[in-house]
């Protein structure tokens, strides 16, 4: 039956999706129509509790085998299989689920800025009603606590920014020769010769690829007043009871529901400037829940979400 010969496997709010929206278009390539199957991130049947909205996701994932394979079964006859699920980099059991079933698997991630990947979990969270903290840096504290409940790992903003032991716990199941890191950025301001970069990794033709399609950047953040207070209550009820209903009406709900949560707007980019001035102002204690010790002495991102000599292993991988 049909596996992936590649797999796009990190990290979330990092180009995944437009690296995938760019690959389809290779006569040589395969990607089902299915982005995130999320095959390899449980051993059988997904969690049934979470935070805000997981259960309806965890419904959403590819978990049975035979399902998994039939994403692939319209595959050209020598075209290349691949998926992307930006999350496989984050749960180290997944590392040895997919060594364990495609061994010979090429692995692609794609790293950016933690704080800006982070900040930008929060704004798609934010953005769609289910994030309860109207301050990224409150919802960066809350962190640890989720992660006790059993939330997901969509709202690890901190954890999952730390891609040094990520990567680390990569190399020992896979060889280096298997896995091709790019930077965020380069996909970004570089697009055909990054490509190309891709290509030439998975051994398919080059220049084939010259730019990706347009991203699903959160570019606005809704307002947070009395009213979309409101409607986020709204939203979230949804996605604590919404798993309960069928997918149309759920979606008959809740898009009235966004459109009025998205009527007024002010842009990210000013706000992301706020949250890294807060961070400079508390980075202390931001340094301090990242790193789970007292700060190190000098660190320049104040909310780093990796530890020192993380810090110098991201920066050599991503050169």
């Amino acid at each position: 039956m049909p596996l992936p010969d590649f797999l796009i496997a990190g990290v979330p709010k990092a180009g995944t999706t437009a690296l995938h929206a760019a690959l389809v278009r290779h006569p040589d390539l395969f990607l089902p129509a299915v982005k995130e199957p999320k095959f390899f991130l449980s051993d059988g049947r997904p969690p049934a509790t979470g935070g805000p909205g997981d259960v309806q996701t965890y419904q959403e994932h590819v978990w049975r085998r035979p399902d998994y394979e039939a994403l692939f079964d319209p595959a050209p006859p020598g075209a290349l299989r691949g998926e992307a699920t930006p999350f496989y980099l984050y749960d180290h059991s997944a590392h040895d689920r997919i060594q364990a079933l495609i061994p010979d698997a090429k692995l692609i991630l794609l790293l950016r800025d933690p704080v800006d990947r982070a900040h930008s979990n929060w704004t798609h969270l934010w953005n769609a009603g289910l994030e309860p903290e109207a301050d990224f840096l409150a919802a960066c504290r809350a962190e640890e606590q989720r992660r006790a409940d059993g939330w997901a790992d969509f709202w690890h903003y901190i954890a999952l920014g730390q891609y040094g032991r990520q990567v680390q716990h990569l190399f020992k199941v896979f060889p280096r020769e298997q896995v091709l890191l790019l930077r965020y950025r380069d996909l970004k301001d570089a697009p055909d010769g990054t490509l190309d970069r891709v290509c030439d990794f998975l051994g398919v033709r080059s220049g084939v690829l010259r730019e990706i399609p347009k991203e699903n950047v959160n570019r606005h953040v809704v307002e947070d007043n009395a009213v979309n207070g409101v409607l986020r209550g709204l939203l979230r009820a949804g996605g604590r009871f919404g798993h309960r209903f069928p997918v149309p009406l759920r979606l008959a709900a809740r898009g009235p529901i966004l459109t009025l949560l998205h009527r007024a707007r002010r842009p990210a980019a000013a706000l992301r400037r706020g949250h890294r001035a807060a961070a400079g102002r508390d980075g202390g204690e931001l340094r301090r829940l990242a790193l789970g010790r007292p700060a190190f002495p000098r660190v320049v991102i104040p909310i780093v979400p990796i530890d020192k000599p993380n810090l110098a292993r991201y920066s050599s991988l991503c050169r």
